[in-house]
């Protein structure tokens, strides 16, 4: 057995062990890096919701533009929550569709979708509000539409048209600073408070900002002033929190307390601060529940599909190409462990059309493998020794396998792109799980099927028995 054999033969069960112990780890795992690993499930097979919002200035200046931007914004959003491949479109002059697969708590990533966005912090003076009090900002005098705490949750929810009432103030307080003010990779989930244990959002000014909050609370802080004022922390015209000006801060930096929400508030708001404001406000016109009945199903039948398929494939292999055809079933087998360990570690959701993919891309690993066999098959009638056939024959296929290959993965990019740039995330699954798959063939039909190969042919007698190689 040649070096080269021993070290590729290492790699091999190398890849097998790891392989096998992430495909076969427990759905409720999770791996060394903290991860969840499940397998993912896009709405056509694990359910959902579907939401549809329409923009309330409906018809306004350069509307197109507003509501892809917003587009943009809602997929960040949601994918910082960790939906897996949401799907955000543009339907009509004023609509977007959103589907989001396999959601644990639907009304709240609807919420967050729906709030605007805009924060402030407002000139409150001697003014102090509780959390959850809607107030008029100089950014929005006029509230329409705001954000409120779900009592005992402080989960911010949506609520319905606001008017002017005695309950909302009329005095408008001046914005300091907003949100655009603030560095968003400097946002993040600390704790502090009292006891040291308490969930806070840090957030650090840039720019200008900076400087003009510096100069405010340097002028309004108890210290100077010995008198209590007030700077509020305000999302959508909601105070999340009051906090006194104690003493100046001059470099921008600061927390905000998200009350009793705990992390998974706080969670929210860096995710909701950080993809910045909605450039429209939106409300949902029409909202359903997706359930997994039709996945199951689909599941169920892509599975007996796939069984059936790859037991023929294996079938043909065996009897036309006997033990090299036995070589290609281990490679295959093989091939789909890694290709599924992949798709949990990435991870990859599953839909149909990705399913599709993947079953097209064992057509592609199968057909390397056929055209190694043909090579070999023409060296051995032509005389070859059984070791020289073998690598004279991968050496004549690779070229072909290569251009073959290459070839389907521009077509994987073009749709990858496709599907990115025009919302079609069906196309994107499509070409995620091919690409994968055309990749992982290459290195099981080149590497895997020739090291085997050479693993039985140095050390068992198979010379001069061209039949059992279908020769």
């Amino acid at each position: 057995m040649s070096r080269r054999t021993r070290i590729w033969l290492v790699i091999t069960v190398v890849l097998t062990v790891l392989a096998s112990l992430v495909a076969l780890t427990p759905a409720d795992r999770i791996d060394a890096l903290n991860r969840d690993i499940r397998v993912r499930l896009g709405l056509d097979l694990s359910g959902g919701s579907q939401v549809l919002l329409e923009a309330e200035d409906c018809g306004t200046e350069n509307m197109a533009e507003r509501l892809d931007n917003a587009r943009q914004i809602i997929e960040n959003r949601v994918n910082g929550l960790g939906v897996s491949e949401p799907v955000v479109q543009v339907q009509g002059d004023c609509r977007l569709l959103v589907e989001l697969p396999a959601v644990d708590n639907p009304a709240d990533a609807i919420a967050l979708i729906q709030q605007t966005g805009r924060l402030e912090w407002t000139d409150n003076g001697l003014d102090y509000f509780d959390d959850g009090a809607v107030i008029r900002t100089t950014g929005n005098p006029s509230p329409t539409v705001a954000a409120t705490t779900t009592p005992g949750t402080g989960v911010l929810t949506d609520t319905a048209a606001l008017s002017t009432t005695p309950t909302i103030p009329e005095k408008v307080y001046t914005t300091i600073v907003s949100g655009g003010d603030l560095e968003p990779s400097r946002l993040g989930v600390t704790l502090g408070g009292v006891g040291g244990n308490e969930p806070q959002v840090a957030f650090q000014l840039h720019g200008d900002a900076t400087q003009r909050f510096a100069q405010f609370t340097g002028a309004n802080n108890k210290q100077t002033t010995g008198r209590q004022y007030f700077a509020c922390i305000v999302l959508d015209n909601v105070v999340q929190s009051c906090p006194s000006i104690e003493s100046q801060i001059p470099d921008g930096q600061g927390v905000i307390t998200v009350g009793e929400g705990g992390v998974d508030e706080a969670n929210r708001l860096v995710n909701l601060l950080r993809y910045g404001a909605l450039p429209v406000s939106l409300k949902v016109v029409q909202s359903n529940t997706i359930g997994p009945t039709l996945g199951e199903d689909s599941i169920r039948a892509s599975v007996i599909a796939g069984i059936i398929g790859l037991s023929t494939v294996a079938f043909f292999m065996l009897m036309y190409y006997r033990v090299a055809g036995f070589v290609a079933v281990l490679s295959l087998a093989l091939y789909g462990l890694i290709t599924f360990s992949i798709f949990r570690l990435l991870p990859v959701t599953l839909t149909l059309p990705g399913i599709a993919g993947f079953i097209l891309s064992v057509g592609v690993a199968v057909d390397g493998n056929t055209l190694i066999f043909e090579r070999l098959k023409e060296e051995l009638r032509h005389g070859r020794r059984l070791n020289i056939a073998v690598e004279v024959g991968f050496e004549r296929a690779w070229t072909s396998i290569r251009d073959s290959n290459f070839a389907t993965l521009i077509t994987c990019v073009v749709l990858w792109w496709f599907g990115n740039n025009f919302g079609a995330s069906i196309v994107k699954g499509f070409a995620v799980t091919l690409g994968i798959g055309v990749f992982i063939s290459l290195f099981t039909s080149i590497q895997v099927t020739r090291t085997v190969l050479h693993l039985i042919t140095d050390n068992v007698d198979l010379e001069g028995r061209t039949n059992l190689f279908g020769a």
